[in-house]
């Protein structure tokens, strides 16, 4: 299985098209993330959803919005609550996780391969084949 980031903006309208992922995609749903990391003396959050491969195809695509987000656990961003009102809709939850900020990788697609082999050690993912 090869597993790969598609990532999104950061604004609402990202936010927006990735609950649209979800709902179209609904039969393909197969795990929802929030990354939490920090930034300087602040959290931010990356809104993330992986898809089932298509048919015999070997391709999962893990859609994200990353590290645009504020992150307070006190007071919830819009953002946030949308995403989880739709994962509600169609039963789901999404998984949080405690990640290094993207910034201390000298490139994102490094950060990315890091995220994968937490997914994958996690079993929230299946493992490369």
């Amino acid at each position: 299985m090869i597993q790969q980031f598609i990532e999104l903006g950061q604004g609402y309208g990202d936010v927006y098209e990735l609950c649209e992922l979800i709902k179209t995609n609904e039969k393909r749903f197969h795990n929802a993330f929030i990354f939490i990391s920090d930034k300087g003396d602040k959290k931010v959050a990356s809104l993330a959803v992986a898809f089932k491969a298509v048919g015999e195809s070997k391709f999962m695509p893990i859609y994200v919005c990353r590290e645009g987000i504020p992150y307070n656990t006190e007071k919830p961003s819009k953002r946030i609550a949308i995403f989880e009102d739709t994962l509600n809709e169609i039963g789901k939850k999404a998984i949080p996780m405690e990640v290094k900020h993207s910034s201390i990788y000298s490139e994102t697609v490094l950060y990315y391969q890091h995220l994968i082999g937490i997914l994958r050690m996690n079993h929230f993912i299946p493992p490369k084949q």
